[in-house]
């Protein structure tokens, strides 16, 4: 398939799908499900952008495994990259970070506990790559648009805001549904995080908990909003995955549901449907 572009991701197009392990635990693993969710992902003719990343720097504990590092995580990726021929995305932590990831990354990805730090998104958006926010779970949806106007202000026109929850209450996450439709009447390309949004931060003490089972019903409700894609974390084993494994949806389960997903979406973008 064709590499991702910025024009996959506006509202209503063709469904997207970001999606990928929460982190690189080795390479073979990282090729393993990446080969998995490509084929997937072809056989259904839906854009996949292939996520995984490098450090986990926000666990719960110390104890909590982090990744494999960037200097490798780099060289996966681009293994990825090349001999899958797919586009790849990981996120970014430090504002020297933002340029020799993008020199293997389509698209640089800011995380949500990130969201606000404006030397960070001014580096990413300096690259001149797409670059996806996470909206933190501690803003509205409308102060996304602050964060938007910084990557413009700098210079890039490429912005994505990625959804994933809004904290309620302690150590649980609510989906706003209004939130879409406001990003929608500002132009802005909204993706919807079904996996991160289940999750139930510090839910088990040393580590966040999380309902995979709200992952399927989420989605259908988003894509219905007519939105540009759907950010999925996929596992072989989430039960034993080093993070976010009780979110994380089964990697046998990620063709069904996309399968699902695209359907929904090319009738909720069809106006010959709508309009009759």
């Amino acid at each position: 398939m064709a590499a991702i572009s910025y024009d996959n991701f506006y509202n209503d197009t063709p469904l997207m799908i970001i999606s990928g392990p929460c982190q690189i635990e080795s390479r073979d693993h990282a090729i393993m499900i990446a080969e998995h969710v490509k084929e997937a992902c072809d056989k259904l003719s839906v854009p996949l952008l292939f996520k995984a990343s490098f450090d986990k720097a926000n666990r719960s504990s110390m104890s909590g495994k982090r990744g494999i590092g960037m200097d490798e995580g780099l060289r996966i990726l681009q293994t990825i990259k090349k001999e899958l021929d797919v586009s790849v995305t990981t996120d970014i932590h430090l504002p020297d970070q933002a340029q020799p990831v993008a020199e293997v990354v389509d698209v640089l990805q800011i995380p949500a506990f990130l969201c606000r730090q404006t030397d960070l998104i001014v580096a990413a958006a300096n690259t001149g790559k797409i670059v996806t926010i996470k909206k933190g779970q501690f803003l509205s949806y409308t102060d996304t648009n602050n964060i938007c106007r910084k990557v413009a202000e700098a210079g890039n026109n490429q912005s994505v805001i990625i959804e994933r929850g809004t904290s309620f209450g302690y150590g649980n996450l609510i989906v706003d549904m209004r939130g879409f439709e406001h990003h929608k009447r500002n132009d802005t390309p909204i993706i919807f995080d079904a996996t991160h949004s289940v999750q139930h931060p510090g839910g088990q003490g040393q580590s966040s908990g999380g309902d995979r089972t709200m992952v399927e019903p989420l989605c259908m409700s988003a894509v219905a909003q007519s939105i540009a894609g759907v950010f999925l974390e996929v596992h072989d084993d989430p039960n034993n995955a080093p993070s976010d494994g009780p979110n994380a949806l089964h990697l046998g389960d990620f063709h069904d549901l996309v399968a699902k997903l695209k359907n929904l979406d090319q009738f909720v973008k069809d106006d010959s449907i709508i309009s009759n």
